[in-house]
């Protein structure tokens, strides 16, 4: 079973960044945090149905042309003063390019996070914190302007494409998509041109 996600408040004196890496350096278990909306957050465990079903949505990805989609790598987001807004490691993604010598360089600037502009498509299958990839990283993916967000929703046994993201202001908390293609778990998710639609019956042996 898997355990509840650990949440705990950031204070802005310290980046992210080397919160995280405490935070790896300190757990007995191999772990990989996210900061997402002032919270470093350690997922839990996942289980087999989630890895088959994200793994199974990259291979769709792969089956229909997409060299560049993945999973694995860390990615970060800033605020307009170069500030570190969000360090996240979706279940998969579909790359804008190839890390450049820039991407790299970026890389070994920030510890191991990419620059999230790199991402075309994210996509996360939620766990036992279904809460946060429905909430903080729903919101603040629309927040770094990530065109296309796909989303399992295991508890709710739905499948969403959610497009258009707007951030209507300076708070990342009040981003969000504007468009939401949304079926039931099981069924055919469409998603805009040119990716293709995404079979999401491996779900349902959950």
């Amino acid at each position: 079973m898997s355990a509840e996600p650990i949440l705990e408040p950031v204070m802005m004196q310290q980046d992210p960044i080397d919160l995280l890496i405490a935070i790896e350096e300190a757990s007995v278990a191999p772990i990989r945090p996210e900061y997402v909306e002032g919270m470093a957050i350690v997922p839990p465990t996942p289980n087999d149905n989630h890895n088959d079903g994200a793994f199974e949505l990259g291979f769709q990805f792969r089956s229909a042309g997409f060299r560049l989609v993945g999973m694995g790598n860390g990615y970060r987001a800033a605020h307009k003063d170069g500030r570190t807004m969000a360090l996240l490691i979706p279940d998969f993604y579909v790359r804008r390019r190839r890390p450049t010598e820039l991407d790299e360089s970026y890389r070994k600037a920030h510890k191991g996070w990419y620059p999230v502009d790199m991402i075309a498509l994210v996509g996360e299958v939620t766990s036992t914190n279904h809460e946060t990839d429905t909430g903080p990283k729903f919101r603040t993916y629309a927040a770094a302007g990530v065109p296309v967000y796909v989303l399992v929703d295991r508890h709710a046994k739905t499948a969403h494409c959610y497009t258009d993201p707007v951030l209507p202001g300076d708070d990342p908390t009040e981003a969000y998509y504007n468009t939401d293609t949304k079926v039931d778990l099981g069924a055919p998710l469409p998603l805009p041109a040119p990716y293709p639609t995404l079979d999401t019956a491996p779900f349902l042996d959950a």
